[in-house]
């Protein structure tokens, strides 16, 4: 269950996948790749618009009236105008409408936040995946999902443009405008290009809550291209004493220890498009310049599939159409409803399976039971008296991978909430877990999975 549609800066994502692909994130020159961006190089001198660092004090490589902190409304515009400038020269994208920001402290951001998920996702439907989640042994019995959310947010994200509202927000937890907070408007600013060419919303319409898989391959086209821009801005319009100042504040203990907290499902969720999202746009636009990008948003991805696997998207492996029968919860029995329908996708399978949430560009494959996966539809149903269940169908590109999931998959059962039951017919494999053992076998009979 994403967070939608807003697009967020990750500040420590953001920063640590800086320092690990400042190297790689260097573009071959136009002659060599159509419509590619020339060769960042860092400036040996301070960009005019350095002003005050996030300390308060001035840049180390400013001169004395650029890192001056921003008094006026004239000096920020001039700033943002600049950084404008700048990003529309990199991306390729004209600004059509003018785009105003807002800087914002650490606790104004956290109301926005809040008030975000609080919007994005009623009540109802937050309860059923917090159901889900325990259910399926990701997230603990005494978790709120709600809390969840907020602190990871809260923690982690630095920067927010809404789509909705056209608005932009960057945070400064002292006030000024240095080169991080210019760093992060430079990301949000290209979300709001990216909005008035490709129309953001209309890419994350709001009937995807009921299929997060392709809800998370869709943000990390969006948030992917935010960070392969960043990354080109930071380069080119950044002296190396700026980008060690941008660098250093990546080592922050405090979030990565807040990370360490939230439920690698939860966590995830935001650090896939912005982390898998940045090395795949990245291979899209030094393929093919930021022409192939553009087309991508004109055509976007369709699941984390691939995402994880760019060779599925050139070839426009699309998902397999998965369903679960319309009366599941009538045939459950009297009082017993569908809470919720989802499409998990391999990235979510993977994290269920184990896999590890890297900060890290480089990241490790996916795991392999969840490889080869072709689509899946999960419900999650609740009954009289509290009873709930969890009907899972999974469809796999072969038999052989199917039969190496389901061993993956009978095994993770063991975390489960309840008891839990796996079958596997030719390439689709069955995964029901109910809050009792009554209520389990009634949720194979309903899925018409009583065998095996």
């Amino acid at each position: 269950m994403p967070i939608r549609p807003r697009t967020l800066a990750v500040l420590l994502t953001l920063l640590l996948a800086v320092a690990a692909c400042d190297a790689a994130v260097v573009s071959p020159s136009p002659s060599e790749t159509p419509g590619a961006t020339p060769s960042p190089t860092v400036p040996a001198t301070p960009s005019p618009a350095t002003s005050a660092s996030p300390s308060g004090g001035p840049s180390a490589s400013g001169s004395a009236a650029a890192s001056a902190s921003p008094g006026t409304s004239q000096d920020l515009t001039a700033i943002y105008e600049l950084v404008n400038e700048q990003v529309q020269e990199i991306r390729g994208l004209e600004e059509r409408e003018p785009v105003e920001a807002q800087i914002v402290s650490s606790d104004e951001l956290g109301d926005i936040l809040a008030k975000a998920v609080r919007e994005d996702t009623p009540s109802e439907l937050l309860a059923a995946y917090e159901r889900l989640y325990r259910a399926m042994g990701l997230m603990p019995d005494d978790a709120s999902l709600s809390d969840v959310y907020v602190d990871l947010l809260e923690s982690q994200v630095a920067g927010l443009y809404d789509p909705s509202t056209e608005s932009l927000y960057v945070l400064s937890k002292e006030g000024d405008v240095g080169v991080v907070e210019r760093m992060l408007y430079a990301h949000e600013y290209q979300h709001a290009l990216q909005d008035q060419h490709f129309d953001l919303e209309a890419l994350q319409p709001a009937d995807l809550v009921d299929d997060s898989d392709r809800q998370l391959a869709r943000q990390a086209l969006v948030e992917g291209d935010a960070y392969v821009g960043m990354t080109y801005w930071l380069q080119q319009h950044l002296s190396p004493v700026e980008m060690l100042e941008v660098l250093e504040l990546g080592n922050d203990p405090e979030a990565a220890a807040a990370l360490d907290e939230i439920p690698p499902i939860v966590s995830g969720q935001i650090l896939f498009p912005a982390i898998n999202g940045l090395t795949w746009v990245l291979g899209i636009q030094q393929a093919g310049g930021w022409e192939a990008v553009d087309a991508a948003f004109a055509e976007p991805p369709e699941s984390s599939e691939q995402i994880l696997h760019p060779e599925k998207w050139e070839t426009r492996e699309a998902p397999i159409a998965v369903e679960l029968p319309e009366d599941l919860a009538e045939r459950l029995g009297d009082g017993w409803k569908v809470a919720l329908e989802d499409t998990m996708g391999e990235f979510q399978i993977g994290i269920w399976l184990g896999a590890e949430i890297s900060l890290s560009p480089f990241q490790p494959p996916p795991p392999a039971a969840a490889v080869g996966w072709g689509g899946d539809r999960i419900a999650q149903l609740e009954g009289p008296d509290d009873a709930w269940a969890v009907v899972w169908r999974t469809a796999w590109d072969s038999e052989s991978e199917a039969e190496e999931f389901l061993g993956a998959a009978t095994e993770a059962l063991d975390t489960a909430d309840g008891p839990g039951q796996s079958f596997a017919s030719d390439r689709d494999v069955w995964l029901l877990v109910g809050s009792s053992e009554d209520v389990l076998a009634r949720a194979a009979e309903a899925a018409g999975q009583t065998g095996g």
